[in-house]
Order: structure tokens, then C-alpha cells, then sequence
């Protein structure tokens, strides 16, 4: 059986939907989670948010981030921030990952930047050298490791970033599997748009730790 990397394998979405059969749903109810029941953030929470834009624009202005400053910076603080480094998470970092394709037989090999809590929340930061191209680059490789969830029962998270933009992605491994994305939430309109982050990291943490 052949054994590729994802990230040789999977390069855009078509390839994801047709390695794996996955298909973008068109149900609106689909993935309500990243806009409804958000919980209000505290003057707290929102105080520590400012300072983590402030410091991705102000050392991004000089150039891309390398992915460690990114998770630095910005990622590791969200988690935090989110309660995912506390009872009843567990974080797991530099995950090695293995899903077999559908149509080819193929094995795909790859590496997740931060695993959350019983394999039901993946994060993807872009590599050092794509920290300043869009995101969109960076789903069709989330959703390949996310196929490799081994509890695919229930629907599962992933977010994926580059320290600059955010989007979310929830995907369910039901024949036939399919997923859906946010809207994407970037550092550079003037409204802090990390508030929306956090608010839906709560919203994910609550669902995943309820089930």
C-alpha cells in the first residue's frame, strides 16, 4: 500500500473530497455552533485579548511569523485562554496522524500542530513559510487529519490559522461524511475579532466536554 505525506497529497479541496468521498454540506444547521449560544466575554477576557493582537501585528509588521512565534504569541494564549489546558482537557502537540483513503487505499502520514481533548478538536497553524498566504490553503489538509479522528461516531472541531486570520471547521464522519466552515475572523479590521475566536473556543470546549 502506498504511503504519502498529507501535505504532498492533499493540496486542495477537490483532492479532499475525492480522497476521502467528503463532500461540503449545504444544510445551514449543519454547524450552528460557531454563531449561536456564544457565551458573553468578560472585561477580563477581553483585556487579554487586546495585548495578544498587539503583539502578532506588531511583530508581523516586520514580516511573516514563523509558525513557533505563531503558537507563541497567539495560539497557546487562545487555548489557555479557552480553558483547554485545564481538567477535563487533555492537550496532546505534534501528533503524528495516519488516514487511509478512500478511492486509492492509500496511507497519509502527516503531523498536527495541537491535538485537543479525546481527538474531538484539531488545530492547524501553517507552516513557517506559508504564514503569510490565506488560509484556505491550509483546510483541505486539516480536514485530511481530521478524517484520521478515531472516534467517528460523533462530529468532531478543527481551526485552522496562520496568527492572522482564523477560520473553524466541524466535520462528521457518517456516510456520507461532510463538513462546513465559519466565517473566516482576521487582526486587522479594527473591532478585536479574537473576541469571536474565543467566544466560539468556549462554545467548542463546552460541546466536546458535555458529550
Amino acid at each position: 500500500m502506498v504511503q504519502t505525506a498529507i501535505t504532498q497529497s492533499i493540496k486542495t479541496l477537490n483532492d479532499a473530497h475525492a480522497k476521502f468521498e467528503l463532500r461540503r454540506t449545504e444544510d445551514e444547521q449543519f454547524f450552528t455552533e460557531w454563531f449561536e449560544e456564544l457565551s458573553e466575554l468578560t472585561q477580563q477576557e477581553q483585556a487579554a485579548l487586546d495585548p495578544i493582537r498587539y503583539r502578532y501585528r506588531y511583530h508581523q509588521a516586520d514580516g511573516p511569523l514563523a509558525e513557533g512565534a505563531v503558537n507563541l504569541i497567539v495560539v497557546s494564549r487562545l487555548l489557555e485562554l479557552a480553558g483547554f489546558y485545564d481538567s477535563p482537557f487533555k492537550l496532546r502537540s505534534e501528533v503524528s496522524v495516519e488516514v487511509t483513503t478512500v478511492i486509492e487505499d492509500e496511507i497519509l502520514r502527516g503531523r498536527i500542530d495541537f491535538l485537543v481533548v479525546l481527538d474531538r478538536f484539531w488545530v492547524v497553524v501553517l507552516e513557517a513559510k506559508h504564514t503569510d498566504l490565506n488560509i484556505e490553503l491550509a483546510i483541505p489538509q486539516a480536514l485530511a487529519y481530521m478524517m484520521a479522528n478515531p472516534h467517528p461516531v460523533r462530529p468532531i472541531y478543527g481551526m485552522v490559522t496562520n496568527g492572522g486570520t482564523f477560520a473553524f471547521l466541524k466535520l462528521s464522519q457518517q456516510a456520507p461524511p461532510q463538513y462546513d466552515v465559519s466565517d473566516v475572523f482576521s487582526l486587522l479590521p479594527h473591532r478585536n475579532q479574537l473576541y469571536d475566536v474565543l467566544q466560539i473556543l468556549k462554545r467548542v470546549g463546552q460541546i466536546i466536554s458535555q458529550e
